[in-house]
């Protein structure tokens, strides 16, 4: 548990994992090596022991019914609310994945199926997903996106974000984040529909309830994550 959670700031060499465990060098390798046969450690391109793939694995299994269960019902209030389709994205890799959606029932509308997987580089949410990730992270998704670095600096400051196009011509979306244990965030709920009736300041429109959306479920996740009294 000490590796793990020496490594939850980042990639680490093993002497760094050293000085920030307290463990002897030999004990240090020995226990990183052992995690990493098991996938919850591996190396990056330097080198270096990184979390390993099995944790998120495990964190899907035991966090994504929890969330879907207190998302769900918020989903349709945010679609009853701005009579346009709702969605939950969750980061996996190099995409986003909407993991539940709540469509408006007739008219023009955007729709975004339940498993399908969406490009990091376009999108409001993908913005959300991305604002607070580590520099690197964020340097390598930037090359390639439809949004730039003052984007994201200003969705952090925001908190919610905006796009007019970037995914699909005439799409737009309005999008807050959620966030998990530590503050992290690890889903982004969303509104999205097209330009002519959202027009191209969505956030003016939607960013408020989209918010209070992200915030209930935030609320509501904390809530089972308290220690009982």
């Amino acid at each position: 548990m000490s590796v793990l959670d020496a490594l939850e700031a980042g990639p680490a060499s093993l002497a760094q994992l050293v000085r920030t465990t307290g463990l002897a060098r030999p004990t240090a390798h020995r226990l990183a090596v052992a995690l990493e046969r098991h996938r919850m450690v591996s190396r990056d391109s330097q080198g270096r022991f990184v979390l390993g793939p099995r944790l998120g694995e495990l964190s899907i299994a035991t966090g994504e019914d929890r969330l879907l269960a207190v998302a769900s019902p918020v989903l349709v209030q945010l679609r009853d609310l701005t009579g346009e389709s709702a969605q939950l994205y969750r980061r996996q890799g190099d995409v986003r994945v909407c993991v539940a959606a709540a469509e408006r029932t007739s008219g023009l509308r955007d729709t975004v199926p339940v498993g399908s997987e969406l490009p990091m580089t376009a999108g409001s949410a993908a913005q959300v997903l991305l604002a607070w990730e580590d520099s690197e992270r964020i340097r390598r998704v930037l090359v390639n996106a439809k949004f730039t670095g003052n984007t994201l600096a200003q969705v952090r400051r925001r908190r919610w974000a905006q796009s007019v196009g970037e995914r699909e011509q005439g799409v737009v979306s309005v999008s807050a984040p959620i966030s998990g244990p530590g503050g992290r965030v690890i889903a982004a709920v969303s509104v999205s529909g097209p330009l002519e009736r959202l027009t191209r300041a969505p956030g003016r429109l939607h960013a408020q309830a989209v918010a209070s959306a992200a915030e209930k479920i935030n609320e509501a996740l904390h809530a089972q994550d308290a220690p009982a009294r």
